[in-house]
């Protein structure tokens, strides 16, 4: 296999799923003490997360006088000498619920803690949002640990230790029910150093005595503890032992087509955690009430959801999946593994668990538990859901033996079989992920295997990794020297794959290579992955298309590639096409043709066209346009902008100016009819957002005080701006748009006051001059002694204000309102935009996505930060 990008880490990957990719195109690596996070554009750029030092809780004391101290289940504690935490698991959430709509990362560590974190904006340490573990010791404080009604009928002693001189005094409250105090002689009492903690995380048997032989009446709640039995001592720290986090796909309940939007009434996730005592938590993360890019550290509301026990051992992997068609996107299937190799999948309503606390119960069914083949460990769970078939889920399951298993899950039936058990690596399975929508499965392991499977019948099979890499290859000189494989994940479009790599110390120079050369995360062109066994002959492109390259791994990229973009004409998944239109870009540094090739069958496949040349296609385009969705608009603007229009637009919102020198008369005009393509696919979405803007208006009410005033909710903005827009296209807009924008004139201003801004007038933000309306990218004031260049907002196209604002990668536009749901759904041009905007379910709410390019927006910051780059 080759690699065509690689990034070096300077710590040591340790435990399985070492990598993930997160929707908007982020990957994070367990290295050793920290959490590196990459750009896969330009890995060079890195965020990283340090785990510190954590404190353990304070579960209670054991009276160290009796033989509690030397029970056998102490043991593990008396013989810890970690003096840094690993990173043991990592897990990214869905898009939308961090403070600016991107992906939260939860952590877990070796010490048990689980903490999530959210991106910053002008740092490259991530930001603790939310302590799992600390809320987790809350709850378990509150019910006692559920030792409550034991605590009573024993009458343990509430003790605690207070610095005082040169000795330490005891307070001690007893709860026997006559009150009666026991006097204790000094007594070593097993605990933890917390003066010494952060440098060195062990345990030390500190003498204990009263003052004066004296208890002390009082008892602080900061610094109480029990006095509890050896027993209840390893049983308290097991329920706060993390060993493994991993995020559920977004919870709706309302069943709203859009990727992302503001609602967090409806859009929310579900994180489990599994434990050492073979519990696991469950914790719903609420999207934020409203999208900031200032406020970094704001989070939705958190909450634990309940605690069930799944397993009578460690809990060592857990899987989420969403399934079925035309339900509301709240029924899921959770798997868990467990130490001793058993596996459990269980079925969960999402909806009855949002309800209420007592629901919780009643909303977790088991449907299944076995023991794997071999009673190995688990080490990695991967479920898949294929969209041909919802109802049949595809489970895989990763041994530490180094085999797998793959099971089917038949939702209508409730019937799960296991159809195959592969014993495909010779050490740990580290990683496994499914690819091409259920169709492949790539696994790897500690013994430095990379293998591919396709899925035919109800079986897998073994099939190479493509070998061929489409533009320049950029492996490392060091890949001799990697020894074992700690986790995999693959691309949101599936065209490549990251793995997590450790080096072997021994194969590198100790000087130079030993010393900041720990692991490597490669990634891999996986575009021509053969998905059947059948050999693919037939095919319309040209062996000279590109020479030298194995023609049937062309045909694959092909076929993935239409595959990929046909995929994201759901206006449900979040636009995020980085591999495919950097696969596009080295396929045309090579083989411009093949590149036409697959555009001109994608785009003849999307405006409906049987043209077989790209002349005549492009010239019929425009007519297809309004029956387009805003998706496939999309699209086409990110393959016309960052693919064919890469290297000739020089200017980088309008697009207006080319640079066509030294080109052919054809070449221009392929490039013209293009560039024509481009701008008239963003005014048909301009004409969109418009007409929304204008039927939201006019289907207000009489009283329209109340309207919009719900916290995140969308409301039109800038109309002057959009009907002086309408009135210089005249020509080109549509008879309808010129229809609203005539009942909006008829609207009286005075009843949108409060609800709508209805501003004719613009200032500049430096000089305050009068700005007049030319044109919906740039603007000039009207200075007397100097004029000034303004944006102007890519939804209301109102001048920007000099406060930071949303931007897109793609575009270069910039917004400070984000544009309504209802656009990014869209089937079509509607024939009548009132009538279709009231019947709307999403209406009121916005999405921070570009209104022209469908990409996620974020905030602008230096080449040097860390930034999400879905193109």
């Amino acid at each position: 296999m080759s690699c065509f990008q690689s990034a070096t880490v300077s710590s040591p990957t340790v435990y399985p799923n070492a990598v993930v990719w997160s929707e908007e195109n982020l990957v994070a690596v367990a290295c050793g003490g920290a959490v590196i996070i990459l750009n896969p554009h330009n890995p060079k750029v890195r965020g990283v997360i340090t785990v510190p030092s954590s404190k353990r809780f304070p579960v209670g004391m054991i009276d160290g006088g009796g033989a509690d101290l030397l029970n056998g289940c102490l043991l593990p504690y008396h013989l810890s000498r970690e003096t840094r935490p690993c990173v043991r698991s990592i897990s990214w959430s869905p898009a939308g619920l961090a403070s600016n709509a991107g992906c939260l990362l939860a952590v877990c560590t070796t010490g048990g803690h689980v903490k999530v974190y959210s991106r910053p904006h002008c740092s490259t340490e991530w930001l603790e949002v939310v302590d799992i573990s600390e809320m987790l010791y809350n709850h378990y404080k509150n019910t006692y640990f559920g030792e409550f009604q034991t605590v009573l009928s024993q009458g343990y002693d509430v003790i605690a230790r207070q610095d005082n001189g040169d000795h330490e005094c005891i307070h001690s409250t007893t709860l026997r029910k006559d009150h009666k105090r026991r006097r204790r002689s000094a007594a070593n009492v097993l605990t933890k150093d917390h003066d010494n903690l952060e440098e060195n995380n062990t345990w030390q048997i500190v003498p204990v005595s009263f003052c004066d032989g004296k208890p002390l009446e009082v008892v602080t709640e900061d610094c109480s503890l029990s006095l509890i039995s050896a027993q209840q001592y390893a049983s308290r720290n097991e329920m706060l032992m993390s060993l493994t986090v991993a995020w559920s796909p977004i919870l709706e309940t309302s069943g709203d087509d859009v990727a992302i939007h503001y609602n967090s009434s409806n859009y929310c996730s579900i994180l489990a955690v599994g434990g050492k005592c073979g519990k696991i938590s469950l914790w719903i993360i609420r999207a934020p009430e409203c999208y900031s890019i200032d406020d970094t550290e704001y989070l939705g509301e958190v909450s634990l959801l309940g605690l069930m026990k799944a397993h009578d051992s460690w809990i060592t992997a857990i899987s989420w999946a969403v399934y079925g068609s035309n339900v509301s996107k709240a029924q899921f299937v959770l798997a868990t593994g467990s130490s001793d190799g058993r596996l459990k999948i269980w079925q969960v309503n999402g909806e009855n668990l949002l309800k209420s606390s007592e629901a919780f119960s009643d909303s977790l069914v088991l449907l299944k538990e076995v023991v794997t083949v071999d009673s190995a460990t688990i080490s990695v769970l991967s479920f898949v859901v294929p969209s041909q078939s919802p109802w049949k889920l595809l489970l895989a399951v990763g041994k530490g033996s180094g085999s797998f298993e793959l099971w089917i899950l038949d939702t209508s039936t409730n019937k799960v079989e296991n159809v195959g058990c592969y014993n495909a690596h010779d050490r740990t399975v580290a990683g496994l992920d499914w690819g091409f929508d259920g169709r492949c499965l790539y696994s790897c392991s500690q013994d430095n295997s990379l293998k591919s499977w396709i899925f035919v019948g109800d079986s897998l099979c073994e099939v190479s990794i493509p070998l061929s890499s489409p533009g320049l290859k950029n492996s490392s000189d060091l890949a001799h020297a990697l020894d074992s494989c700690f986790g995999l994940a693959i691309s949101p479009g599936n065209l490549a794959l990251a793995v997590a790599r450790r080096y072997d110390a021994d194969l590198l120079d100790p000087m130079y290579e030993g010393r900041n050369h720990k692991a490597s995360v490669e990634f891999l062109w996986v575009g021509g992955q053969q998905l059947d066994l059948s050999s693919i002959t037939s095919s319309e492109m040209k062996d000279e298309t590109f020479p030298g390259f194995p023609r049937e791994e062309l045909i694959w990229w092909e076929m993935n590639i239409l595959w990929s973009l046909n995929r994201y004409e759901n206006p449900s998944r979040l636009l995020n096409i980085l591999d495919i239109v950097a696969a596009l870009l080295a396929f045309k540094q090579s083989a411009p043709k093949y590149v036409e090739h697959i555009l001109l069958k994608w785009l003849a496949s999307c405006l409906g066209s049987k043209s077989e040349n790209f002349p005549t296609l492009l010239s019929e385009a425009f007519k297809f346009l309004p029956e387009l969705s805003s998706r496939q608009l999309h699209l086409i603007n990110i393959v016309s902008r960052r693919v064919v229009l890469k290297e000739i637009i020089t200017e980088n919102v309008s697009g207006k100016e080319l640079v066509l020198e030294g080109l052919s008369d054809d070449k221009k005009e392929h490039i013209n009819l293009w560039m024509e393509l481009l701008l008239s696919c963003e005014n048909e979405l301009l004409e969109r957002l418009v007409g929304i803007s204008f039927s939201a208006v006019l289907s207000l009410p009489s009283n329209s005080s109340e309207v919009f005033s719900k916290v995140g909710d969308w409301c039109p903005d800038g109309l002057p701006q959009m009907e002086q827009w309408v009135l210089q296209n005249e020509k080109n807009v549509k008879k309808h748009s010129k229809f609203l924008a005539a009942e909006i004139r008829k609207v009286e201003k005075r009843k949108l006051h409060g609800s709508v801004k209805y501003e004719v007038l613009e200032y500049c933000n430096y000089c305050s001059a009068v700005v007049q309306f030319e044109s919906t990218e740039h603007a000039v004031c009207s200075g007397i002694t100097q004029t000034h260049k303004l944006e102007r907002c890519a939804v209301t196209m109102r001048i920007l204000p000099t406060k930071a604002s949303w931007y897109c990668m793609s575009c270069q536009r910039r917004a400070t309102k984000l544009a309504p749901s209802i656009l990014f759904a869209m089937p079509g041009y509607p024939s009548d935009f009132k009538s279709f905007v009231e019947s709307s379910a999403y209406d009121n709410t916005s999405t921070p996505c570009c209104p022209f390019c469908g990409i996620f927006l974020h905030r602008s910051q230096p080449p040097y930060f860390l930034s999400p780059s879905p193109v």
